[in-house]
């Protein structure tokens, strides 16, 4: 019997798969799709993600960043990375690196399909497979969550996120937040010639339509080639808890609250870690609270910044007041950079 199915092949289920091989477990991932899978993301990682994917032997190719920068018009505001630098990276560049420390792993691999769960005290079946513990990595619209109906309804508006690369060399190395009355848009240098363009929303409509929110920006990219647009949402995915016996959420796939804070990513990689500690302890039973300690600052300071968005006064607000006051803007960016405590 496999002591540990991993649903999901992206960034959170390789992850988790790396973890369960260093611990010394039997891991096998379900993924139908082969190759690097592309996805709608901002693109920057946290300093703390890029210490945890080094400490699980992944350095993917990308772009240093030194900070966050909010900018409003003629405002701007800067809060530097003390804790080192984080890193704008390719969707497909960091999922390739992640593939080939897989297979260096020796992790198995199963491209089909995932199918319904079952389980018992003993086991879980998908499919012909038995495992010991499932990790549901299937992402933001977890269809395995929805079948153990941990999904929770979401009240108020939704957003979603929509990103372009353009080819462009790089004019910064921070993530630029460019604030507007109904979005933002999130700039991640990727590359030497490409940044990322990543706009989150509630409002209907085309990139090219929220991008005329932002004039300066519109502005700076215009003419230049771009690829296609991807698109991803409603961001807002709320549950009950993070596991039902056998079978434990990581990811996307446990809940989400918004993009905004860039810590999608980081919150996976730990709570991926924090996954496998549990199994390897034969303490499966805590990971619903371990899972709660150890994104609670995340949760609160990302659902806090969320709702002061959507008041109109408070969102034409945020980038004088970081402006005003950089010492308190700085030291909350880099509680993030810090990442999960």
């Amino acid at each position: 019997m496999i002591d540990l199915l991993v649903a999901g092949g992206g960034p959170a289920g390789l992850a988790t798969a790396l973890h369960g091989a260093a611990a010394g477990l039997d891991v096998v991932v379900v993924e139908r799709r082969r190759g690097p899978i592309e996805k709608a993301c901002g693109e920057g990682l946290m300093p703390h993600a890029v210490e945890h994917l080094s400490r699980l032997g992944v350095d993917p190719p990308g772009v240093p960043l030194r900070g966050i920068r909010y900018l409003d018009g003629d405002r701007c505001a800067d809060a530097p990375f003390r804790a080192g630098p984080g890193r704008g990276v390719r969707r497909t560049a960091l999922h390739t690196a992640m593939l080939e420390a897989a297979a260096e792993a020796g992790i198995a691999f199963l491209h089909t399909d995932i199918c319904t769960v079952h389980q018992d005290s003993a086991s879980v079946r998908m499919g012909d497979l038995r495992a010991r513990h499932l990790a549901a990595a299937d992402g933001l619209h977890s269809p395995i969550r929805r079948s153990l109906a941990l999904e929770q309804p979401v009240g108020g508006p939704r957003r979603w996120g929509i990103r372009r690369h353009v080819r462009i060399s790089p004019w910064t190395d921070h993530v630029e937040v460019h604030w507007a009355d109904d979005a933002e848009a999130y700039v991640t240098p990727v590359a030497d010639d490409c940044v990322g363009i990543a706009v989150l929303t509630s409002r209907r409509g085309g990139f090219d339509q929220h991008l005329d929110e932002f004039p300066g920006l519109r502005r700076r990219v215009a003419g230049y080639p771009h690829g296609p647009d991807m698109a991803a949402g409603p961001l807002r995915q709320k549950v009950s808890r993070p596991s039902c016996g056998r079978v434990l959420l990581v990811g996307d796939a446990a809940g989400y609250i918004d993009a905004l804070t860039g810590e999608g990513l980081g919150i996976a990689f730990a709570t991926a870690e924090l996954l496998v500690g549990c199994i390897a302890a034969g303490r499966a039973d805590d990971y619903d609270r371990r899972w709660r300690q150890v994104t609670r600052r995340y949760r609160l300071l990302t659902a806090g910044i969320l709702q002061a968005s959507t008041s109109a006064p408070l969102r034409r607000a945020v980038v004088p007041a970081a402006d005003a006051f950089p010492g308190v803007f700085t030291g909350l960016v880099n509680r993030l950079a810090q990442g999960p405590r």
